[in-house]
């Protein structure tokens, strides 16, 4: 496949944005594969993201942002470009449930997933031998109660050394220090049951049953220092049977924690997906 070049923008809505865009691009000769758009009314925003092939484009990739910076400057323009030939460098983070972990790793492998997974990180031996079966680097970080701050300062050490874009916690059962988000904003994804805030704590699952719920579901969002407040990317849901007792609810709700995740991370690492404010933009 030829190489693209993706280019996300969000800035006050006005006439003409599209066509200042598109203009540009025709101008050096570049050919749109991909456009999509969408206008926020109430906050008077504009968001696109646009894909276009490199192959005959005018400009060398490292030319794009300085041509294309005034524009952006003069329509009042937060930007971002990626290259389809850039492959993000994932870590996952895992405690002792590894059905997200195990589903990552072989869509990473069947070629789903445009990036690079260097290293896994865990707080429990559980997930090893899924890691060795990948020959991936699995490294055991025990959370002690007390030294949380040492381990942390060990897992920031492995994310620099093995230059990581993006850390996925595929039910990793640990808070993030506020300085650990802070170093990735909007890069780590988290998943869990969609079942808060009214079954919180341990057993969700059971609690649910016990209330009899018709619905459950997942939720993926990006993490930020207030604790499963971040802005959304995917969510999903399964209906639930009277027959269906604790042991199918887990079930159901693990499959569909299994298919959220790797949603979420298929769009981040394909730069489909635009945070603004609290909220998510994800483009098809």
């Amino acid at each position: 496949m030829s190489e693209s070049a993706v280019l996300l923008i969000t800035c006050p809505d006005r006439k003409g944005l599209v066509s200042s865009i598109a203009n540009f691009l025709f101008q050096h000769d570049g050919n749109i594969l991909h456009a999509d758009q969408h206008q926020d009314a109430e906050l008077g925003l504009f968001l696109m993201r646009v894909e276009w092939d490199l192959t005959g484009f005018a400009l060398d990739f490292s030319e794009i942002p300085v041509r294309f910076d005034p524009i952006a400057r003069r329509l009042g323009m937060q930007w971002r470009l990626a290259s389809s030939s850039h492959r993000p460098r994932v870590a996952i983070f895992v405690s002792r449930q590894t059905h997200c972990l195990a589903d990552l790793l072989y869509r990473y492998r069947a070629g789903e997933l445009a990036c690079e997974i260097p290293l896994i990180v865990s707080n429990h031996p559980d997930g090893r031998w899924i890691a060795d079966s990948y020959g991936i680097p699995y490294y055991q970080i025990e959370m002690i109660a007390g030294r949380k701050d040492a381990a942390e300062v060990r897992q920031l050490e492995l994310l620099d050394e093995h230059r990581i874009d993006l850390v996925v916690l595929a039910r990793y059962m640990q808070i993030l220090s506020p300085a650990m988000v802070a170093r990735f904003p909007n890069r780590i994804l988290n998943i869990h049951h969609s079942f808060l805030p009214a079954f919180s704590g341990a057993k969700p699952y059971h609690q649910a049953y016990e209330r009899g719920v018709k619905l459950i579901g997942a939720t993926s969002h990006y993490v930020t220092e207030i604790l499963d407040d971040g802005p959304i990317i995917e969510q999903d849901v399964v209906r639930i049977s009277h027959r269906d007792g604790v042991r199918e609810l887990v079930q159901k709700g693990q499959d569909l924690e299994k298919v959220v995740l790797s949603r979420a991370v298929r769009w981040h690492v394909e730069n489909r997906v635009l945070v603004y404010g609290r909220k998510t933009v994800v483009f098809s």
